[in-house]
């Protein structure tokens, strides 16, 4: 949740300041403070360097966007369907019926006719075609990718057919024997049982996308402070931090069965480590940056003391105080932006010892 300077300052320095409390009134002249309080301290360094402002929620480690796979063929009884959990790419086989594959091309317009010579030119084709060439089923470069079924899409296709072990190579594709979709997917459930009988338009699998992102169900109050293109750090159960990025911020607000809040769903763009667990609907904390201070000034949080007057100052490793105006804080960090007359970078100042 996101916290103005001043609510963050006061819950976060309001620890140390009351530790601290004896050093920082004691050099203040006419103090009441009789008594100051011996405090251990260390030293830090006022340096320059970057404050980043951020957004913590938890969200969800799973897959993106979802696509129903449904059959558009000859009705018959289902013989094959690639199991759930399992990756299908270009060229691959999604189902069978009566013992024929079904594959999966790339492409955002659908499947809604054959394809064969003399068809009318269209963007079915063009993507058909990318599809052939992508498969190395054009080899002597013949095909002008274009939306015109040509002789050579023909013999690409007859290569193909080949591939797949058929004697009799047509040259052609049948509605049905190929579903397109935006690239390769993941089974994520089977709709329909092998050895059921599926018909046209009968749905046989879902799927979703391969590539991996979280899902914040972030709260409305939130929305204006999150932007595609913001960095993330996804942190995963027993794991570091991960670099992220929001993809989508929603804008239809959705509650919760039997909640009151009200939130938009938030997708960030995540790259798991090689090698690591193949999690899915995992539960991940995700720190959102929404804003960021370059060449700023730093200073630990527990370096800021309250002044007697009101405000913040630090005070000097050699003795004496400085007053500061705290700026952005960095609260993954634990550092503040300052500013004031006096402060420069290398400096030495009293931090309360750990």
């Amino acid at each position: 949740m996101r916290r103005g300077p001043a609510a963050v300052l006061a819950a976060v320095v309001a620890a140390p300041v009351a530790v601290a409390a004896g050093y920082a009134l004691r050099a203040e002249p006419g103090s009441a403070q009789a008594t100051p309080l011996a405090v251990p301290t260390a030293v830090a360094t006022l340096e320059r360097g970057t404050a980043a402002e951020r957004v913590e929620v938890s969200g969800t480690l799973g897959f993106d966007g979802t696509y129903a796979v449904s059959h558009h063929g000859d009705p018959g009884v289902l013989t094959a369907a690639a199991a759930p959990g399992s990756t299908v790419g270009r060229g691959g086989t999604l189902y069978a019926v009566a013992g024929r594959p079904v594959r999966l091309l790339f492409g955002a317009v659908p499947a809604y006719r054959d394809f064969e010579p003399g068809m009318a030119d269209g963007a079915d084709v063009l993507q058909l075609e990318r599809n052939l060439v992508a498969l190395g089923f054009d080899p002597h470069h013949r095909i002008t990718v274009d939306r015109h079924f040509s002789a050579a899409t023909g013999a690409a296709i007859r290569r193909w057919q080949a591939s797949w072990g058929w004697a009799l190579r047509t040259g052609r594709l049948s509605l049905g024997q190929a579903v397109f979709l935006p690239g390769p997917v993941r089974i994520t459930a089977a709709q329909v049982a092998v050895g059921a009988t599926v018909g046209p338009d009968a749905p046989v699998l879902t799927a979703s996308s391969t590539r991996r992102v979280v899902t914040v169900p972030l709260g409305t109050d939130q929305q204006a402070d999150v932007h595609a293109g913001d960095e993330v750090q996804v942190s995963l159960p027993g794991g570091d931090p991960l670099p992220g990025r929001v993809i989508r911020v929603g804008r239809v607000a959705t509650a919760a069965s039997g909640q009151d809040t009200v939130t938009i769903p938030v997708v960030v763009s995540v790259a798991l480590p090689k090698g690591g667990a193949d999690l899915d609907q995992s539960p991940v904390q995700v720190a959102i940056t929404t804003a960021t201070r370059h060449d700023v000034l730093l200073v630990p949080v527990t370096a800021l003391l309250a002044r007697p007057a009101g405000g913040y100052q630090v005070r000097l490793a050699g003795g004496g105080y400085l007053p500061v105006e705290p700026g952005m804080f960095d609260e993954s960090a634990g550092v503040v932006e300052v500013s004031g007359a006096g402060l420069a970078a290398g400096q030495q100042i009293e931090v309360p010892a750990s």
